[in-house]
């Protein structure tokens, strides 16, 4: 007699495909990426003093200093708009992509234990941290605008325009290209310890070679083909442009970084897929 066939309520099957994104798994799996996502935005400061106010603290400090050391003493020039809004803009964006690829780079070193005891899919946890820190780019995001209206109130040459209608866009490839050079730089810190030690010191320098402390304009011809290499340095010039109509727009800086975060996206993706099945033989 034929046995009767048990139905299963959950079947793990092998990846048919390094390019998998498994969303009708992260959509099961939803109520994870939530707790993930609350863990990551309230875990960080939940024993600190400070709090919360740590995510308006941070950035208001580092514009500060950078409108003393750059603006001040250095004399490098914001093309006109005030300092203090041209360095908030530039850390506002930079910020938002340097914490989302350092956590991303340390997806499966650091969650190797959670990993080995219970299924899901493992992009979620790029994913939450992505998801949480936009909520902190949020609130840094906030502080922007309250400087902005506070310069537009006293009569700065500053003006939000029609670019405006960029800026989600922006924040999307911001997105996309730290998670794809987070899943990449994950992949391969399981093999190299290393690269967990050189990330932290190669977001400082890439912060360097892009537009946060100085205006496209104010770039020596020799070398505004390296800076602007960085497609960082396209998405905040047109953020910056779209608010405060300050430094130059051109489309090839919306079109650069989307080709390139699809990119990257794609091998981060294939390479993570690829390493996933066995990097726990190596972690």
């Amino acid at each position: 007699m034929k046995e009767k066939e048990e139905d299963w309520s959950l079947v793990i099957e092998p990846k048919s495909s390094l390019f998998d994104l498994q969303l009708k798994e992260v959509w099961r799996y939803r109520d994870l990426l939530q707790m993930f996502v609350t863990r990551d935005f309230i875990a960080v400061y939940k024993q600190t003093i400070l709090g919360p106010i740590w995510f308006f603290l941070q950035p208001l400090f580092t514009t500060i200093t950078f409108t003393i050391v750059f603006g001040n003493i250095a004399g490098i020039s914001t093309g006109g708009v005030p300092p203090l809004l041209f360095y908030m803009a530039g850390i506002t964006c930079w910020n938002y992509f340097a914490a989302c690829l350092t956590a991303t780079s340390n997806t499966f070193v650091g969650n190797a234990n959670i990993f080995g005891k219970v299924y899901f899919p493992r992009v979620i946890t790029p994913l939450a941290i992505v998801v949480s820190n936009m909520l902190k780019f949020g609130v840094q995001f906030v502080l922007f605008l309250l400087l902005l209206s506070y310069y537009i109130f006293t009569g700065a040459d500053v003006q939000p325009n029609a670019y405006l209608l960029l800026v989600p866009l922006l924040v999307v490839l911001m997105a996309i290209i730290a998670m794809g050079f987070g899943m990449l730089i994950s992949a391969m810190t399981t093999r190299y310890r290393d690269l967990q030690f050189l990330i932290g010191f190669g977001v400082q320098l890439a912060m360097y070679a892009s537009t946060v402390i100085y205006p496209v304009s104010g770039i020596p011809e020799k070398y505004k083909t390296f800076i602007m290499a960085n497609p960082m340095s396209s998405i905040i010039e047109v953020f910056r442009f779209a608010f405060l109509s300050s430094g130059s727009f051109q489309w090839m800086y919306v079109i650069y970084p989307t080709v390139f975060a699809v990119v990257i996206f794609i091998l981060g993706m294939i390479v993570f897929n690829k390493v996933e099945k066995t990097f726990l033989d190596t972690v």
